[in-house]
């Protein structure tokens, strides 16, 4: 390895959806599909295999926020339990959707900072 890579940085870049590298150009194509290369630099970016970590992670961050959240409304409301219900899956979709493509960000520049799967 001639140079050493910012893990930090790198993570910080993928989860604002920028390159690893170069932290100008974008990671992805439309919502999860990475792009072959940096627009900006061009940085090879085929290399990063995320697979199912983000989508598992994702939904851990969404968890748990999610599940205490119902503590807290029965404990200091009275709720009907369809309203809380409806809430909570318009919540816990629209929390995965935002945080999903963010996280696989963080992969892909964390892939990169180690240099994992060729890059």
């Amino acid at each position: 390895m001639d140079d050493q890579r910012d893990t930090r940085q790198a993570i910080f870049r993928g989860a604002m959806l920028k390159c690893p590298s170069c932290g100008q150009g974008k990671v992805l194509s439309g919502y999860l599909t990475v792009k072959d290369q940096c627009a900006h630099c061009g940085q090879d970016l085929s290399h990063a295999r995320t697979d199912d970590g983000p989508a598992y992670f994702t939904l851990l961050v969404v968890v748990a926020i999610v599940f205490p959240m119902f503590g807290l409304i029965y404990s200091l409301f009275t709720p009907r339990p369809l309203w809380v219900a409806l809430f909570m899956v318009v919540l816990s979709t629209a929390l995965a959707l935002v945080l999903l493509p963010r996280v696989k960000g963080v992969f892909i520049g964390f892939q990169w900072a180690k240099r994992l799967h060729g890059f």
